[in-house]
Order: structure tokens, then C-alpha cells, then sequence
């Protein structure tokens, strides 16, 4: 199975993941749509109506489901080629219940952590391994707070641990209004990819903000076309962010 071309996205039972989704199928032998509710990603998967789109339970919340996924994608093929988390702290709506919201963003942020470390072993063992961080937010990132984005910036020898430390001290500070909020985990998951990229130069790693999709203004496959670019560019960068098709700053 080590021939096989294997995709797993996060995230991807609707909106631009499911896009994502179809549009990965013309390139790889295998693409795993994963959601948190198994009728929500059967369902996915039946609308797609394609052979090589799978269906696979996955709770970002749950180290157990991380680590029975990871487990069963060693077994089967060996490796992994391509990692487009979607699942990340876009996910949240600005119309839930404030403290809902909160929790959400908490979850998905270290959520999205925890499965992408989880599938590096399985990234290195492809000849082209790849991650895809799919991130909202880039328009609140022009109006975020200057304190957060300047201690991200200003960090000599970024960590994860440091970038996280910042993060919990710079909420805990004081009440923050949702924007502010949203950005900086936003801030926090883009610096988090740079780390990425830099620990694992073999590996190529990158943040995308896709566009707004609205009636309109952007179709979900011009959306999830600015994502899969990305994603198969040949010999493509690594440590970058693309907001709309080109590179951009992070913060």
C-alpha cells in the first residue's frame, strides 16, 4: 500500500472541506474525510458519490480517537502524503453563546495540534509529505491587538510551549471581546505552523486562508481550490502563508 497516494482532511463533511475533498480525489488513490459525527460524515461521503473518498470518525477532543486513527493508517498504508487540518478554530460561529464559543476555539486549537503531531511519523514515511493548515480569520488579523502580535514577533527561538504560555497569559490578562479572541488563536496557530516547518524541513507546511465563501463573493471551489494549490504545488514552499492564492505575512 506504501504505492498509494493518501489525503486525510480534517473537518472536510461540509462547506470548503467537502470541496477539498473532491477536488484531492483527482489526485490520490485514497481521501480521508474525517468528522466528529459518524451520520454527519456518512452522509458527506454519500453526497460526494466517489470510490476513493472514505468516511472516518475522528474527534479532535479525544486523544484515544487521534491515536485509533493514526494507528489504523499505519497498519493499512504505511504513511501518510498530505494532512489538510479544516478542523481548526474556523470552525466556530460568532453567533454561538459567547462562553460556547470560547470553549470551541480552546478545543479546536489544541485539537489541531494534537492530531497533527500525532501524523507526523506517518507525514515522514511519505517521499512528500505535506500539511495544510487551513486558517480563518486573516481580515480580524489586520485589526488584532498589538501586544500578542508583537510577542509572537519578537520571539528569538519560537516554541510551541512559548507560543502557548503567551497565548494562555495574553486571555488571562483580562476579558477579551470575541475578535480579539478569534485572532489570537488564529496568530497562535500561525506561528505554531512556522514551528512546524522549521522542526520538520523535510516536510512542506503551510497556512491558507481561503476566502470568505458567500453567494456572490466566493464559491466553495474557489475556496477549497485556494487550499488544494496550495497543497499540490510541486516542490512547493514551506513555513508560508497564502491568504487568497499568494503569500502574505502571518501576523
Amino acid at each position: 500500500m506504501l504505492t498509494d497516494r493518501i489525503a486525510v482532511v480534517t473537518g472536510g463533511a461540509e462547506g470548503i472541506g467537502l470541496e477539498v475533498c473532491r477536488q484531492l480525489a483527482n489526485k490520490f488513490d485514497t481521501v480521508f474525510l474525517t468528522a466528529r459525527d459518524t451520520e454527519t460524515g456518512e452522509a458527506a461521503v454519500e453526497q460526494l458519490g466517489l470510490s476513493n473518498v472514505v468516511f472516518f470518525q475522528l474527534d479532535l477532543n479525544d486523544a484515544l480517537s487521534i491515536t485509533h486513527f493514526a494507528d489504523f493508517l499505519q497498519e493499512w498504508f504505511g504513511k501518510v502524503d498530505i494532512l489538510v487540518n479544516l478542523d481548526s478554530i474556523g470552525a466556530v460561529e460568532v453567533t454561538e453563546a459567547y462562553e460556547v464559543a470560547m470553549e470551541g476555539l480552546h478545543t479546536n486549537y489544541y485539537g489541531t495540534k494534537r492530531v497533527t503531531e500525532a501524523f507526523i511519523p506517518l507525514l515522514h514515511s511519505s517521499s512528500d509529505g505535506r500539511i495544510v493548515i487551513v486558517s480563518s480569520g486573516w481580515l480580524l488579523l489586520r485589526i488584532f491587538n498589538e501586544e500578542l502580535k508583537r510577542e509572537l514577533n519578537d520571539m528569538e527561538n519560537p516554541t510551541e510551549e512559548l507560543v502557548n504560555e503567551s497565548l494562555t497569559n495574553f486571555l488571562g490578562a483580562e476579558p477579551r471581546s470575541w475578535p480579539t479572541v478569534f485572532a489570537a488563536y488564529t496568530a497562535a496557530m500561525n506561528a505554531c505552523t512556522r514551528i512546524l516547518a522549521r522542526a520538520h524541513p523535510d516536510l512542506r507546511v503551510n497556512c491558507v486562508y481561503p476566502g470568505y465563501v458567500y453567494p456572490g463573493v466566493l464559491s466553495p471551489e474557489e475556496g477549497a481550490g485556494n487550499v488544494t494549490t496550495v497543497a499540490l504545488q510541486p516542490g512547493g514552499p514551506t513555513g508560508q502563508y497564502f491568504a487568497l492564492g499568494k503569500v502574505t505575512h502571518f501576523l
